[in-house]
């Protein structure tokens, strides 16, 4: 097994099995990411598959700021966010004649859950406070070090912390539980 950083640089100059390589070695972290966000294994797993297109697609746009596996967690947890968003636009899009009279595990994973309550005070959060929304996402989802955030997110360390702890207060409001590290 190649060393990452080798093998992301070989993937950045082209190397197509550098790039397959690589992105076999990443998955089982993006499927890992992306399931803490998404209860239902197959929401979890096609977020999985945009996010490893996206990396593969914008691996050159990767600077370098930060570690790699930071970056990849930054683009599955936004993976899973947009996987979120389009599976409730596309039940709020159901007529109600369509609903199913049994519960269907895919439709219950969108409109139920403590996850989905997550996902949708992460929502209010980006609306209410858009600064704060990354970095709690990539600390309390992701689970990232303070100093990896404000190096990816090019902000002060001090002002990571605050955000995090905004979010936290407003997260914690809206989930009315306590919110450290899900």
């Amino acid at each position: 097994m190649e060393a990452e950083g080798e093998l992301v640089e070989r993937a950045r100059a082209g190397d197509a099995w550098a790039m397959e390589e690589l992105l076999t070695q990443i998955r089982p972290q993006v499927v890992r990411r992306c399931a803490r966000l998404l209860p239902h294994t197959l929401d979890a797993e096609e977020a999985a598959q945009d996010a490893l297109l996206s990396i593969a697609t914008h691996l050159k746009d990767y600077s370098g700021s930060g570690s790699f596996m930071g970056w990849v967690t930054v683009i599955a947890s936004n993976s899973a966010r947009q996987t979120y968003r389009t599976l409730k636009r596309r039940f709020a899009e159901r007529s109600v004649g369509e609903m199913p009279v049994a519960p269907d595990p895919r439709t219950t994973s969108v409109i139920a859950g403590s996850r989905i309550d997550l996902l949708d005070a992460i929502e209010a959060l980006e609306q209410a406070h858009p600064e704060t929304a990354e970095a709690f996402v990539l600390r309390d989802i992701g689970s990232l070090p303070y100093e990896e955030i404000a190096e990816l997110t090019q902000t002060p360390l001090g002002t990571v912390k605050a955000r995090i702890h905004t979010a936290r207060g407003f997260v914690r409001g809206k989930l009315g539980t306590d919110v450290d590290n899900f």
